[in-house]
């Protein structure tokens, strides 16, 4: 019997909202300039997917996904506990942008919680 409460995937607008998402987010990433240098030579488009599938997984979407471990794919960026932070309101602001309730945005903020051991190293 499938349950009547929708996942945070199905709350962000499953993969095409998810999707929408992640090109609002990188947009505004790589037009900070605090943050642009991480990004500098990036294949965006490969990163770009790399993020749908880490979050369409992360939120109970219908796929695994397979790509680096989070400190393998950030090592030696030196990203700092600042740079953290701001990636992560980022993301918050561009989820609210796109619909996102209160709910759906602070469990998504807190599933990245955990990740900055693994991606700051500065």
């Amino acid at each position: 019997m499938k349950s009547s409460t929708p996942t945070l995937y199905d709350a962000l607008g499953a993969e095409g909202g998810i999707r929408d998402a992640v090109d609002a987010f990188y947009n505004r990433v790589v037009a900070d300039p605090e943050l642009a240098d991480f990004f500098a030579g990036v294949d965006m488009q490969r990163l770009r997917r790399h993020q749908v599938d880490m979050l369409v997984s992360a939120t109970g979407g219908p796929r695994e996904y397979t790509g680096r471990d989070m400190a393998a794919a950030h090592h030696g960026l030196s990203i700092t506990d600042a740079a953290f932070d701001k990636v992560v309101d980022h993301l918050g602001a561009t989820l609210a942008s796109a619909g996102a309730d209160d709910d759906s945005i602070a469990a998504v903020v807190a599933a990245l919680a955990p990740l900055r051991s693994s991606i700051v190293s500065a």
